[in-house]
């Protein structure tokens, strides 16, 4: 597109150049700490070509703490300019940038990678299989998503961050409004993890119908793991969608097509009809794995089975079926028509129905149990309340004549804030204290666990509480400043104080993990929590193969059952046989090489090396079609050994310790 090599880096602005510096040295020492340490051939082998779930599973949660990092830091920027009226500390170009990259990371690039990460180490363990069904699919997914987050991330510092919103909408996401190539990394950079995203959803569906132990009907699955088949269902409805809107954008942008070009005859709403088609189903796609953590970790602590599990099925389905059909109550003020609002809102309100359903769940599994409040504990309790006003604010916003006045407010932005982070950042800090011992071998540290409780939860709701208030008062979204005579400046400062509150929190939940990481103990109970699923029937960390002989399900909350009964925990070297694991291989990463190398040149327009950087891509899939590796098997012996260096004398799963 005849960019100048002079505007290939973004200059003039100290915060850019700063984090430009941060970046070039924080990529120095590691390049060079992992060099002095000689760790290269380690972390290839251990780690880039790795295909086993549970690895995959914590390079997700990784990447998705530096992202939470990064859409953390600009969310901090926006409060900062908004904290006084008329500020200057962020220029209207400067503040778009910000709050779209915000909203992308946050959801595709923070909330996904966390709930997939979980996903990935915990249901293949929970359903009794030694891997998912496509082990080297699940590493090419993980390191697609890494592309296009990488990709993504690359604008700020080169070319230019989009800059028309998490939404995109068009005409604003067009050429015409748009002409530089910033929003070209919005639409390439996200069709490339949607693609891992799609293919993550296909494994699980395949990994859960398929994989589950002896005696694990589809009513006797643990709740998580039912949440994710009907989540990975949503993701194979919904992300095809997403992927042809943006290839529908790509071709706008960079061939000039006229899909969403309404001087072309095209039409900016088949873009909003398109994208909410897929965004509101992606709600439920981050929320319904919560909800499948907060089951686990409500029923463990309450040392009570799940309260009416056959209607948590049925709720989830539900919201599933009506996940489809509420898409256009984003856009009730664009003028689809009092007849096709009333429709919308109508679902929108009975979608309500089946959420409302769980949370009587979860509050009946409590009721006359013995409650153990763990910072897991803490984190399920606080969901319930703020989810349910993000909730509530839900049912107002889904009634199309009041839609009209609070659509373009700031009461909109408090409402999905009081959903997502509830609804997603809560369970994912539940699941990782609850299934920490599984991935690491040892606790994070509960005093500072709960400390980090405390400070996030009040910063959340000093956060954006002040922001119903300051919608109802008429401040609008999107907006980068405000006026002395507006009266907002006391609320906004609330607010602004509020994210340095929520800010700290995060900071103790990262200060956590480095403590944890160098002085908690190792010598825990593989099931300290007296827990009720199978992943609590193996190891702390849990071994390669997962379990050397798979257990059989006779009841729901399998391994609880079998230490009520004492049945199954115990292995006998007779019983143990060779096997069968897939080989780790380097051609996912290699992949996702060209993958990044081509989506780089099409953000750029560079046609020709685009289509020469694909053909490794091409290449890559020939490649694969003609690998024969078969896996390898582990002998019996190997098994043997590592069984005994953690069950007891008799060859049982350790007992809880209380």
């Amino acid at each position: 597109m005849g960019i100048k090599w002079d505007e290939f880096f973004v200059t003039g602005d100290p915060l850019i150049l700063g984090a430009q510096i941060s970046i070039g040295l924080t990529m120095i020492g590691l390049l060079a700490g992992i060099t002095y340490l000689k760790k290269w051939k380690w972390l290839w082998t251990e780690w880039i070509t790795t295909v086993d779930h549970k690895r995959i599973g914590i390079m997700y949660i990784i990447a998705a703490v530096l992202m939470f990092f990064r859409g953390g830091i600009d969310g901090l920027l926006m409060k900062a300019q908004t904290s006084r009226p008329e500020m200057e500390f962020l220029n209207a170009q400067h503040y778009n940038e910000i709050f779209t990259t915000h909203g992308v990371i946050m959801i595709l690039f923070m909330a996904m990678p966390f709930l997939i990460g979980l996903m990935n180490v915990v249901i293949p363990l929970q359903i009794g299989a030694r891997d998912v069904a496509f082990p080297q699919l699940n590493a090419l997914s993980f390191w697609l998503f890494f592309a296009g987050a990488m990709l993504f991330n690359l604008s700020f510092v080169i070319g230019g961050s989009p800059d028309a919103g998490w939404t995109s909408y068009f005409p604003l996401a067009g050429k015409e409004f748009s002409p530089g190539i910033a929003n070209n990394y919005y639409a390439v950079a996200l069709q490339i993890a949607g693609i891992g995203t799609l293919m993550t959803g296909i494994n699980f569906i395949v990994t859960i119908l398929k994989m589950r132990t002896k005696g694990m009907g589809l009513m006797k699955m643990p709740m998580f793991t039912w949440t994710t088949l009907i989540t990975s269902v949503i993701i194979v409805a919904a992300f095809p969608i997403f992927t042809v809107a943006l290839a529908l954008m790509t071709t706008d942008r960079i061939f000039g097509t006229h899909f969403f070009t309404v001087s072309g005859g095209g039409s900016d709403m088949l873009w909003a009809n398109l994208f909410w088609l897929w965004g509101h189903p992606e709600v439920y796609i981050v929320a319904l794995p919560a909800f499948g953590i907060f089951s686990e970790v409500i029923a463990t602590f309450s040392r009570k089975s799940l309260f009416g599990y056959k209607s948590m099925v049925y709720a989830i389905v539900g919201i599933a079926v009506l996940s489809m059909v509420v898409w256009v109550h984003h856009f009730y003020t664009m003028g689809s028509g009092p007849a096709v609002n009333s429709f919308f809102s109508i679902t929108t309100m009975m979608i309500a129905v089946p959420t409302g359903v769980k949370i009587f769940n979860w509050l009946f599994t409590m009721r006359k149990g013995r409650i153990k409040m763990t910072t897991s504990m803490l984190w399920a309790l606080a969901f319930i309340p703020t989810f349910t006003i993000g909730g509530v604010t839900g049912v107002m916003l889904a009634m199309g004549a009041a839609d009209y006045q609070y659509h373009n407010t700031l009461f909109l932005v408090a409402h999905f804030h009081y959903v997502l982070i509830p609804g997603v950042v809560y369970a994912v800090f539940a699941g990782l204290y609850y299934w920490w011992p599984k991935m690491f071998g040892h606790m994070l540290n509960e005093r500072l666990g709960k400390w980090h409780f405390w400070l996030f939860n009040i910063g959340f709701n000093v956060t954006f509480m002040p922001m119903f208030f300051l919608g109802l008062k008429g401040a609008v979204r999107r907006s980068y400043t405000f006026s002395v005579e507006s009266g907002f400046s006391n609320l906004f400062l609330l607010s602004a104080i509020g994210s340095i509150i929520l800010a700290a929190g995060f900071a103790v939940f990262c200060y956590n993990i480095y403590w944890s990481i160098r002085y908690a103990d190792r010598n825990i109970s593989s099931d300290p929590w007296d827990a009720r699923t199978l992943e609590w029937a193996t190891a702390s960390t849990v071994q390669y193969y997962n379990f050397a002989k798979q257990p059989e399900v006779k009841s729901i909350d399998a391994f609880w059952y079998m230490k009520k009964h004492d049945e199954g925990l115990s292995l006998s070297d007779s019983e143990i046989k060779k096997i069968h694991m897939p080989s780790n291989s380097g051609l996912p990463f290699i992949m996702c090489m060209f993958f990044g190398i081509a989506g780089f040149f099409l953000v750029f327009e560079w046609q020709i090396a685009t289509v020469i950087a694909s053909l490794g891509i091409i290449a890559g899939l020939i490649y694969r079609s003609f690998d024969y590796n078969d896996g390898y098997y582990i002998p019996v012996d190997e098994i043997k050994e590592v069984e005994r260096s953690w069950r007891n004398k008799k060859g049982e799963v350790n007992k809880h310790v209380s």
